[in-house]
């Protein structure tokens, strides 16, 4: 169970007004149940809320972009629920037509992840009657929650999404760092098939954390578009991307240590494996794995800004090079002895040095601003295809 502390810090985060993500949800719920009231839309305008409340969770840029599919979602079901109640009751039988009816509308309207809202409205109609002030007034209610959370999301503090990207990216880092100093562990005891399968489990298990931060990041560069305050996101991300670009690479040449790890491992009887790393090799490559680990951790801590890249102890790099000499004195064989070694240990230390050149270039991200593509971007180039395609003709 987390402490007191741990509590504190998910409540209380850095560069967060407390509260103020809660204030918006609860101020924008209740502005639109009394908007709602005072139109006398239904003797029980729940809708109206129940839409701020989805509206207001999402960036500016979100809430325009598929605000027309909530409105479509919510319309289609009244239509398909006042259709059916002119006819039939509430029974068993006409909630299922309604719910298949209303599923087979939402997918053909193509709502995504709208597509629940299509028989939940039509249930809320049809519960009661389906009577066409009830409908018109859930229509009326949506469109009323929908614009009380653009107004609350434009009006205050409209989010951006920088910190948890940053934290995201943060906890990536630490945890490739931790796989590093538990693959170093591993080298230092012994050593077996069983053994290496774990790690390269473990090294591919990493790819789940990178999508994580990817998403994270890809909501924070959306966050900043018709956002008033996306000044802090466009200065952030390129600060971000690289970090994450690079984390992306070094997850990459990581599962490749595990591999090669494996491969060697392997290749050797299964009574043998023990014997696939030389001792000398397994310390210089614990040693290398422990540096990696550090050079991690002051990579994520530039990526959420605790760390300035000239605060980088400056001889970080250097280092790994020359624990990247000492791994390679030690994985020294004559190719003509043992060839399948000596292909092996090349690709080790190719992984190495491109561990190296991207750890580099996550410790020393551009000063560059960025500026997220027009919003008309993906139409006009998907016109000037058609076009293309039309005068090849």
């Amino acid at each position: 169970m987390a402490g007191p502390g741990a509590l504190r810090a998910r409540l209380v985060r850095r560069g967060r007004t407390p509260g103020l993500r809660t204030a918006k949800t609860v101020l924008a719920a209740v502005v639109a149940f009394q908007v709602a009231t005072w139109l006398d839309t239904t003797s029980s305008p729940i809708l109206a809320p129940l839409t701020a409340l989805l509206v207001v969770q999402l960036t500016l840029y979100e809430t325009l972009a598929t605000g027309w599919e909530r409105v479509a979602s919510v319309t289609a079901g009244v239509l398909i629920a006042v259709l059916f109640a002119s006819v039939v009751g509430l029974t068993w039988w006409s909630l299922g037509l309604v719910v298949g009816l209303s599923l087979v509308v939402g997918r053909l309207l193509r709502l995504g992840p709208h597509l629940a809202e299509v028989p939940i409205s039509a249930m809320l109609v049809l519960a009661v009657g389906g009577a066409e002030n009830a409908a018109l007034g859930r229509i009326t209610e949506t469109l009323i929650g929908a614009a009380v959370g653009v107004l609350v999301n434009l009006l205050v503090a409209p989010p951006l999404y920088v910190q948890p990207a940053g934290e995201a990216i943060a906890e990536l880092a630490e945890r490739m760092a931790g796989f590093c100093e538990d693959l170093a562990a591993a080298l230092g005891g012994p050593w077996s098939r069983r053994l290496t399968d774990t790690l390269l489990d473990r090294a591919r298990g990493l790819g789940t954390e990178v999508a994580r931060a990817d998403r994270h990041l890809a909501r924070t560069e959306e966050s900043a578009r018709l956002n008033p305050r996306g000044r802090a996101a466009r200065e952030a991300q390129p600060r971000l991307r690289n970090t994450l670009t690079a984390l992306e690479r070094v997850h990459v040449s990581l599962r490749n240590v595990a591999r090669v790890l494996l491969d060697r491992t392997y290749f050797l009887p299964e009574d043998d494996a023990g014997e696939a790393w030389s001792l000398p090799a397994r310390a210089a490559l614990a040693d290398v794995l422990r540096a990696v680990a550090t050079t991690l951790r002051d990579a994520g801590a530039v990526a959420v800004g605790t760390l300035s890249p000239a605060d980088v102890d400056a001889t970080r790099l250097g280092t790994l090079l020359e624990l990247r000499g000492r791994l390679a004195d030690a994985l020294l064989v004559d190719p003509r002895a043992d060839a399948a070694a000596w292909s092996q240990h090349g690709s080790l230390l190719d992984a190495m040095d491109l561990l190296r050149v991207e750890l580099g270039t996550a410790l020393h991200p551009p000063s560059t601003s960025w500026a997220p593509p027009p919003l008309a971007g993906v139409q006009r180039r998907a016109f000037r295809r058609a076009v293309t395609r039309r005068r090849r003709r």
